[in-house]
């Protein structure tokens, strides 16, 4: 189990304990980092509180299988008062104690606990799969949210180029050395840009209120975020795919999942066979009667008796030879699903790591493009100032400025998700989030 809950040492406990976070009103006021969001979310979450609570609901019913090791005891007590031909008796008085124990089964009851342990560990591991999922939903959003701020930087920063733009046609207008047009484009421009800015600030407000929501707040209240580094050096940027398949094979939940899932249903399948074999156990009681006359043999009121006993089953309705084929279908099935699990993971490894060697290069090819469009820019509006060129070069310069500083903004905060779903795919989340908070 210690694969299964490797992610939450990273996460505490405390995020299903503290009622300090999880009877929160109001988001926090301080700037929150990832890591802040991320054990926030944990803590109010009702997904990965439920899940929580399969999971130990699965753990008492493991629990509860080692019941079969040990003896069972009951004790019973009686009052009794009959009557006969009108006439009431006498009262009657009983106890009882007895006792039982399996001592040999040809090993049903190991078969039953096996499959408890493995339903156990296959729960635990839905449970790391649950926060996992989770966990890079809070991500994803957190980075949108980055995104789209930085968006509306961009945009003002758009808006304040229009804005001299439109100052300098109409001051070049009035000393007679452009025509009205330039003035019309210079408006048109500056109209455009702060139609963007409001674009760009609806955006921000819905990922905003997707992050809170995320967080079980209130999507109308306001939350501070920090930036991430632009800095990368991940393990993952220079694994090869096969090292990366290899680390799925051994962290993945859900392929952890199903073959503990096919081991539960393997033990199943014993179970159920080994039912039609006999068992032996060991029985003893001891019972006090008084039914007030003293009748009793020998005047005692005690008795007691020592076995062993022995059953087989040799007729049920058919019932344990169809539960027998059941529980191999079970297994068959199960396999058949683990299979199926794997290849859909390491198709997932090796989409998500192309996905993240595309968006490397795409930062890459982003960040020259908008080295070249600011310089651009602050060429042509130097040119225009000196009537060396038209207010159309200079609409386009800046419209090639904000296209840039768009798409640069989206491949840098799309290549922190994209190194995200490489961790996941490979069930390693934990350490890249280390990673990012190092950064």
């Amino acid at each position: 189990m210690k694969k299964c809950f490797a992610l939450l040492a990273l996460f505490p406990m405390v995020a299903f304990g503290a009622d300090d976070c999880a009877t929160m009103r109001m988001v926090p006021e301080n700037t929150q980092s990832l890591q802040d969001v991320i054990e926030l979310g944990l803590c109010r979450n009702p997904q990965t509180a439920a899940a929580y609570q399969s999971l130990k609901s699965s753990q008492y019913s493991k629990n509860a299988g080692y019941a079969n090791y040990l003896p069972s005891v009951s004790a019973n007590a009686s009052a009794n008062k009959s009557i006969r031909n009108h006439n009431w008796s006498d009262w009657s008085y009983g106890a009882s104690l007895s006792a039982s124990y399996l001592i040999f089964d040809f090993g049903k009851r190991t078969a039953d606990m096996n499959q408890l342990i493995s339903m156990y560990r296959a729960a635990g591991f839905d449970y790391s799969e649950t926060i996992q999922n989770f966990v890079y939903g809070v991500v994803g959003s957190y980075y949108s949210l980055l995104k789209a701020d930085a968006d509306v930087t961009a945009a003002e920063s758009a808006l304040s180029v229009a804005k001299q733009a439109n100052d300098m046609a109409s001051k070049k207008f009035k000393a007679g050395a452009v025509a009205k047009a330039d003035v019309y484009k210079a408006e048109t421009t500056l109209a455009s840009a702060k139609l963007a800015l409001e674009r760009a600030k609806n955006n921000r407000e819905i990922s905003k209120a997707t992050l809170l929501t995320k967080l079980s707040f209130p999507a109308d209240q306001d939350i501070k975020i920090a930036d991430m580094s632009s800095s990368f050096g991940t393990d993952a940027e220079t694994e090869d795919i096969d090292k990366l398949i290899e680390i799925a094979r051994e962290k993945r939940p859900d392929l952890l999942k199903a073959s503990a899932n096919k081991d539960a249903a393997w033990h199943k399948r014993n179970s159920a066979f080994l039912k039609n074999l006999p068992s032996i156990s060991a029985s003893g009681s001891i019972s006090w009667n008084d039914d007030g006359s003293n009748a009793l043999s020998n005047g005692s009121k005690t008795s007691g008796s020592i076995g062993i006993r022995a059953s087989m089953p040799i007729f049920a309705g058919f019932a344990n030879m169809y539960n027998l084929r059941a529980a191999e279908s079970d297994y068959e099935r199960a396999k058949y699903n683990e299979t199926q699990i794997n290849n859909e993971a390491m198709m997932d490894v090796f989409t998500a790591y192309q996905n993240y060697k595309t968006a490397r290069n795409v930062l890459t090819q982003t960040e020259s493009l908008l080295k070249s469009a600011t310089e651009s820019e602050r060429v042509t509006s130097g040119m225009y100032k000196v009537g060396r060129a038209t207010m159309l070069d200079w609409q386009t310069a800046q419209s090639e400025l904000i296209n840039a500083q768009n798409q640069h903004n989206a491949a840098k905060y799309d290549l922190f998700i994209k190194r995200a779903a490489v961790a996941l795919s490979i069930g390693d989340l934990r350490s890249e989030l280390e990673e990012i908070k190092d950064d």
